[in-house]
């Protein structure tokens, strides 16, 4: 964005190799800014301030950061304008040149912003591709994406964690994550499932006991709390933990001490608490069935993992991962999914999670014939796949009438407003609008 002329006129001469799109002012800027999503913006940081004496060319830099972070902003400044030119570049922009400028520097300038670019949406690309960098968690869904970064912060923190999702969801992968991604990560992972230890035997199993203790207790053994120390112990479903060992638990995470029973000693425990469940655990306290203590101890951050059901596209991306592996470790590289399967592996609701899935195709790669595993190799009877839902045309239409309509209703039917946050001209809105049998007055 330029408010000289002449200098527009340069700049459009100077990079005759580039797509050069002028404005003058910041309304103009950012509807080019929307329509063409540009890679490289060039702007002129020293227009004159407007009436709230903020000045426009930082109004407009900071707009730019916000509609499309991605974008590489180069800022041009006078002579004597460090100051502001320092500022543009805290704020987040790329580069920042004087005023005059030498075209070929600033040439240079916008070919390695165009480079690092290009360079950081690939990386964002290999890393949908990839799914999560967490080991072991397979992922292109968005949401599920956004939690594997809430893991990655959590992990270097020192707060107890409790994921919350169905049976299958992945619970223990995510915690052996937050573990493998913490600074005790060279420690031991302990696991204990709070629901497959009977109540007798599970306080024995967390805080341990002295030799002599009880009938049968020959030596002094450790508990699991103990065993992890300086390292990390998950309690899986906690839900299940009985009423006396939660007052128990309470009092180790209130006081970092535990004693073991049969013993009068203290003994302090450093380690990292993650714990998880399928069960609503507030409607288990509204029946007194948990402490509500207990659970904001344990709940200092809660990560909730969606069912595979509601993970767009995860099942198939999964179902592909699956087959891999076993078919390897049986000795049947060759093995793919046909269409069929995918398409009835896509429509059933996985009420297992990815647990039955992964049971689902170990079966299918034992039962397969040939190197083709079918719907009805996984059990399932084969979908009739309605095409039409998948066509980019249909959809990129369905998406486009969503979201004039939603723009319109924001703007009150304001079609100038609404084709300047749309990113369009008003012309190509209305053609829109006579496509989708859209009425400016509905």
């Amino acid at each position: 964005m330029e408010d000289d002329p002449a200098l527009l006129k340069q700049m459009k001469w100077a990079f005759d190799g580039y797509e050069v799109l002028p404005a003058s002012d910041r309304e103009a800027a950012i509807a080019l800014l929307r329509r063409h999503e540009p890679s490289v913006v060039t702007m002129d940081l020293g227009l004159p301030p407007d009436p709230d004496g903020v000045t426009e060319g930082f109004r407009l830099l900071a707009e730019i950061l916000q509609l499309q972070p991605a974008t590489k902003v180069i800022v041009l400044t006078g002579q004597h304008d460090r100051e502001n030119a320092v500022r543009a570049v805290g704020m987040g922009a790329y580069d920042f040149f004087a005023k005059p400028f030498e075209p070929d520097l600033l040439s240079l300038a916008i070919d390695r912003a165009y480079r690092l670019h290009d360079l950081q949406q690939e990386n964002l690309r290999l890393q949908v591709e990839q799914g999560s960098p967490l080991d072991g968690f397979l992922t292109r869904d968005a949401s599920v994406l956004k939690l594997c970064r809430t893991v990655e912060k959590v992990a270097s923190a020192s707060v107890t964690t409790m994921l919350l999702g169905e049976s299958g969801t992945g619970k223990e992968v995510l915690a052996r994550a937050i573990h493998n991604l913490s600074p005790r990560s060279k420690q031991r992972f302990v696991a204990i499932n709070c629901a497959a230890i009977p109540d007798t035997l599970l306080e024995s199993e967390l805080f341990g006991y002295e030799k002599g203790a009880f009938t049968g207790a020959v030596k002094q053994t450790l508990g699991k709390i103990e065993v992890a120390n300086k390292g990390t112990l998950f309690l899986d479903e906690i839900g299940d933990l009985p009423m006396p060992l939660q007052s128990k638990l309470l009092r180790f995470l209130q006081e970092r001490v535990i004693e073991r029973i049969g013993g009068r000693e203290e003994i302090p425990v450093d380690v990292r608490i993650v714990c998880a469940t399928h069960q609503d655990l507030k409607g288990l306290i509204a029946e007194g069935q948990f402490r509500e203590d207990l659970f904001y101890r344990l709940a200092e951050i809660v990560i909730d993992i969606p069912p595979l059901r509601e993970r767009q596209g995860d099942a198939s991306l999964i179902a592909h991962a699956l087959v891999r592996r076993f078919a390897s470790e049986n000795g049947r590289g060759s093995l793919h999914l046909g269409e069929d399967a995918l398409g009835a592996i896509e429509a059933h609701r996985w009420p297992g999670n990815v647990r039955e899935l992964e049971n689902c195709i170990k079966r299918a790669v034992v039962m397969a014939d040939g190197n083709r595993i079918g719907a009805d190799d996984l059990g399932f009877e084969p979908v009739e796949d309605d095409l039409t839902t998948l066509n980019l045309r249909q959809v990129r239409e369905e998406a486009e009438r969503d979201a004039v309509v939603r723009v319109l209703a924001r703007t009150n039917g304001n079609v100038a407003k609404a084709s300047e946050v749309l990113g369009v001209s008003r012309p190509t809105l209305y053609d829109l609008m006579n496509r989708f049998g859209i009425r400016k007055e509905a």
